[in-house]
């Protein structure tokens, strides 16, 4: 990919080309944006520009501007065989980034490049690093090496050390606000809503909703490990150097997970807009203030049936369960909870 792929973010890419132009690009970046896919894109096309042998656009003074995607460099930067471009994802069980994968990074990023222009170290979700790992990492942004661009991505920058904030660039990327479902996420949505305004009560019928998220869970982790196993280096490349396939092998399931995550947190973050359209029903209030005007069967069903109280109970359940989610605790066992707790 090159720069011209990402039109929604043309402000981010502008600004990125000015800097490279005036040969004035920061040691460290910070991407924030909803998508880690695409914060992992840019970052990529970034250091393919840095490094690109035949740019397809070049500066007065003939630098890059981006990338052509085609040459030997851009060739291996996506292939993840560069030996000066380097990423880190959280690899543990814990899925964090530890200080080890750091230590790792910065003994490679303080080497001089051995074959580009630029060392490149990209950190995926940077709000992973553990305390350890991100004290060790400040070290470096506050002395930089020469000739190194250091890459932060992330989905959630307000879980990040605000000194390492203070020392990045922070490009904000853009994205929808508030629920963002598409046809597939939204026809789960109408089924788990009906479900749940069902006149059947009693816990047969929460374990019936708990299987429709388990179920929907389910389908969009066979369907992203699917898609990034196909996008893995480990699908194009039988005869590699085995530490290089088991080190793809950990990021290829870091991804996954990583994904995985994020996706299961927009799914639970739609389905608490829905329990928000609930607490606005039950203080009477225009229909066209519900996030899901479709679903307006549903909600009034379940609205009439709690008070404003239990509609706002509701919703607390759903953040808690989020926390959770995001700690070490086993997945059933908090879905399993929430469900059980909510007041329908």
């Amino acid at each position: 990919m090159s720069f011209a792929d990402f039109p929604e973010q043309q402000h981010v890419v502008q600004l990125l080309q000015r800097s490279l132009e005036r040969g004035r690009l920061a040691h460290a970046y910070l991407f924030a944006g909803d998508d880690l896919d695409e914060l992992e894109a840019v970052a990529r096309t970034l250091a393919k520009t840095l490094n690109c042998r035949q740019p397809r656009q070049r500066t007065a003074n003939g630098g890059p501007l981006d990338s052509c995607d085609a040459c030997l460099s851009c060739r291996k930067i996506d292939d993840a065989l560069h030996p000066d471009a380097h990423w880190v994802r959280p690899e543990s069980k814990s899925r964090l980034i530890l200080i080890e994968q750091i230590r790792d990074l910065l003994a490679e990023i303080h080497l001089k490049p051995a074959e580009a222009e630029f060392k490149v170290a990209v950190i995926v979700a940077a709000d992973r690093m553990n305390v350890q790992a991100a004290n060790a990492f400040l070290k470096t942004l506050e002395e930089p090496p020469a000739r190194s661009i250091l890459i932060l991505l992330s989905t959630e920058p307000q879980r990040m050390l605000e000194t390492i904030l203070s020392r990045c660039l922070r490009l904000n990327f853009a994205g929808g606000g508030g629920q963002r479902f598409d046809a597939v996420q939204t026809a789960w949505l109408a089924s788990f809503s009906e479900a749940a305004a069902s006149p059947q009560k009693g816990l047969l019928n929460r374990y019936r909703l708990l299987g429709t998220l388990v179920s929907r869970l389910g389908q969009m982790k066979a369907g992203i490990d699917k898609a990034l196993t196909a996008r893995s280096p480990l699908e194009r490349y039988d005869d590699v150097d085995p530490k290089l396939r088991e080190k793809w092998d950990d990021e290829l399931s870091a991804a996954i997970e990583a994904e995985y995550r994020r996706q299961r947190t927009e799914l639970l973050a739609g389905l608490q807009w829905w329990f928000r359209d609930i607490l606005l029903q039950t203080l009477a209030v225009a229909a066209d203030l519900l996030s899901f005007p479709p679903l307006q069967a549903e909600t009034d069903a379940v609205a009439k049936r709690i008070s404003t109280r239990e509609a706002m109970d509701n919703l607390q359940i759903l953040e808690q369960t989020q926390r959770l989610l995001q700690t070490n605790v086993q997945e059933s066992l908090a879905l399993e909870v929430g469900l059980l707790k909510l007041k329908l």
